[in-house]
């Protein structure tokens, strides 16, 4: 009874030591083995592992791909038109001994100091690399080719971070919220006058149209005009021919018929009151007609 007592906690104590040295390496993650905060052993096998209890110790490390979002950035390109840049970066540890020496830190506060590094790398990157050249070409399909420099010129000095930088993307690139105004007045104003243009264009077009038209109806009036009056010269002198040889035929029944139509348009009703000599000859072939 008394060596069952003795030896319970000897069991107890020497599982215990035995559950310490123990421990696992999870697959996400890298894991250093510290004696006396040195570095003996780097883990990066997932399962289980073995350390002297009680004088070594574990730091744990994220070994996945993790993403660190930069604040917006104003950078000003070489035709001095500032722009605000937001950017984000993908990375991961690639030196975990490295990075321990250069946080000082395990953990989240390890990832949040080397964040806050990291920020500074990819800031300083991006001013440089957007700085030497036009906000147009930042602006257009070569900015995939702007990421690349921008990822290859931090790369060195993440390296010394034991970081390891896989992508560098720029979300989104803007004007500063001060030149808005002033950019959309300026692109109203240009507007306004492609519009003028526009108008003053149409209007010289309309006029041209409306001076051709103009001239065309005064051209086929005029033309009208003349081919009525040489119908009408035509049409006068072929009455006059007819006249003519009427007046030569029977020159007696040409003056009575001429006569009788002076008759017909001054005895119309409406015609004003005719005053005429009862001697005149303008009556002469109604007396003839009274005649017996």
């Amino acid at each position: 009874m008394k060596k069952a007592t003795i030896l319970l906690p000897i069991i107890v104590i020497l599982a215990a030591v035995g559950l310490s040295s123990v421990f696992i390496v999870d697959e996400r993650q890298k894991v250093l083995v510290l004696q006396f905060g040195r570095v003996v052993n780097v883990k990066d096998e997932p399962g289980l592992a073995f350390k002297i209890p009680l004088i070594q110790e574990v730091a744990r490390y994220d070994d996945r791909i993790l993403s660190r979002d930069l604040d917006p950035l104003e950078v000003t390109p070489l035709d001095d038109r500032r722009l605000v840049v937001d950017a984000f970066a993908r990375y991961r540890i690639a030196d975990v001994n490295k990075f321990r020496e250069a946080t000082g830190a395990s953990g989240e506060q390890a990832i949040s100091i080397a964040g806050s590094r990291l920020d500074s790398i990819l800031r300083a990157s991006t001013r440089e690399i957007l700085g030497s050249v036009a906000s147009n070409d930042i602006l257009s399909s070569d900015r995939a080719a702007l990421m690349l420099r921008i990822r290859n010129a931090a790369i060195s000095e993440a390296s010394a971070l034991g970081l390891e930088i896989i992508d560098v993307r720029l979300k989104r690139t803007d004007l500063p919220v001060q030149n808005l105004e002033a950019t959309f007045a300026r692109m109203r104003a240009e507007r306004e006058r492609e519009a003028a243009d526009e108008i003053a264009r149409g209007e010289e077009a309309a006029q041209r149209v409306r001076a051709q038209a103009d001239r065309t109806v005064v051209e086929l009036t005029s033309d009208a005009n003349r081919q009525a009056d040489i119908t009408r010269g035509e049409a006068d002198a072929e009455r006059n021919r007819i006249f003519a040889q009427a007046f030569g035929s029977d020159p007696e029944f040409f003056e009575f018929y001429r006569s009788l139509e002076a008759y017909k348009r001054s005895l119309l009703e409406g015609n004003s009151t005719m005053v005429l000599s009862p001697d005149s000859e303008f009556f002469d072939y109604l007396k003839q007609a009274q005649r017996p």
